[in-house]
């Protein structure tokens, strides 16, 4: 791709198509609890039966983005990102001609299969494409599409409810995916694969995925993601034990944790190209003050009006942190191998999300309610050195590893 091609307008194009496709995928993620009690009415199902459904889907994506990886990385990105986005978009649409519940569980992992595609497929893409001076607003751009949609879906469902059934409104919403499939097609030509070498590689394959580097990233994102989850699980919970704080402010201060760290993603991108320089710095200044806030919450009795503010700052700083952390991962990608690089590692994203909430829920149940923001706060302290290990690590192999540009 020469230089001249390479333009703002295009990148803002780009990352339209790409963030469409991502906000698609964390939407269908979270587009199916809402139904979970009209569900079982219809199908007469246990909660359990119900609960498998999301994580059927959200294991089957897990499980297999590493091996998609590898195939976007030998054939290109543009025809899975196709493919995948058309499987998940239909597969949710199927489910509302279905009238026996395996037949739910069997589409979800179908979905969970197209959903496999989208982060290997998208930084490939976003890495061929996208202007170097633009990149960390790229991946910013995709990672605030994502959690916007994990955001929007369980109140568009709920509207949806409102106006007609739990049939029409997964049809219609699955059928979504169509136009957006229609669009990368027609704009394939703005689309890039990453830049890839000719002739052998010295560090490739499974052998790259379980060098110390990329094995240190996978735990920086795995650590990461336990500690969020443990947020977003409990921080209710905790306040009102602590501190009897009621429900309403409680769910505020999550709610201000929540737009922080989606907010913070356009900030991290944005310092990511403006500033550049040390990274890791940048990311172990702010791990480390929204550590600090958020030990506070559950040690300083502060007023109630304080809470949300408090934990939208915490929010910001760990928001902030994430997309630097995207950036390093690229910079330590060998040419040709980013798709299974970060199909890998992302997989620590849902792992981790899935490993928290019953250890927590065991404090809690046990009255140790008191130890699960330190415990947030010392997993957020183990990421960073993760992150420290990784990159000084890729940045001591980078002549073996030559980065991705």
């Amino acid at each position: 791709m020469s230089e001249a091609t390479l333009t703002p307008k295009r990148d803002a194009q780009i990352c339209a198509l790409i963030g469409t496709g991502h906000f698609l995928s964390h939407f269908y993620m979270l587009c199916l609890p809402p139904l979970f009690l009209v569900w079982r009415d219809e199908f007469h199902v246990s909660f359990a039966m119900l609960g498998l459904a999301v994580a059927l889907m959200s294991g089957t994506t897990a499980l297999l983005q590493t091996p998609v990886g590898f195939l976007v990385d030998k054939h290109g990105a543009r025809r899975f990102l196709v493919g995948g986005t058309l499987l998940m978009a239909l597969s949710i649409s199927a489910m509302a001609f279905v009238h026996d519940y395996r037949l739910i569980l069997l589409l979800a992992v179908l979905s969970g299969v197209g959903n496999s595609v989208i982060h290997p497929a998208d930084y490939a893409i976003l890495a061929g494409s996208i202007r170097k001076e633009f990149i960390g607003r790229a991946f910013a751009l995709h990672t605030f599409t994502g959690n916007l949609g994990f955001a929007l879906a369980p109140p568009t469902i709920a509207l949806l409810l409102l106006v007609m059934d739990w049939r029409d409104a997964l049809g219609l919403l699955g059928l979504l995916g169509v136009p957006v499939v229609g669009l990368i097609l027609l704009q394939s030509r703005i689309l890039s694969d990453q830049p890839t070498v000719r002739g052998p590689k010295p560090v490739a394959g499974t052998r790259l995925l379980t060098s110390k580097p990329i094995l240190a990233f996978f735990a920086f994102f795995l650590l990461s993601a336990m500690a969020g989850s443990g947020m977003t699980a409990f921080l209710i919970t905790v306040l009102g034990q602590l501190w009897g704080t009621s429900i309403a402010i409680a769910s505020m201060t999550l709610t201000g944790y929540m737009v922080g760290a989606t907010a913070g993603t356009l900030v991290g991108g944005w310092w990511a190209d403006k500033k550049g320089g040390n990274l890791l710095g940048f990311v172990t200044v702010l791990t480390l003050i929204a550590m600090g806030l958020i030990l506070s919450l559950g040690i300083v009795p502060y007023a109630e009006w304080l809470l949300p503010p408090v934990a939208l700052v915490a929010g910001l700083c760990l928001g902030s942190s994430r997309t630097p952390r995207d950036v390093m991962l690229k910079e330590a990608c060998p040419p040709g191998e980013i798709g299974k690089v970060f199909g890998f590692v992302s997989a620590g994203l849902p792992l981790g999300s899935a490993l928290m909430p019953v250890p927590l829920g065991l404090l809690i149940d046990f009255g140790l309610t008191w130890m699960v923001l330190p415990v947030v706060a010392i997993l957020l302290g183990l990421s960073l050195l993760c992150a420290g290990g990784a990159k000084s690590m890729a940045t001591a192999q980078r002549p073996r590893m030559q980065p991705a540009e």
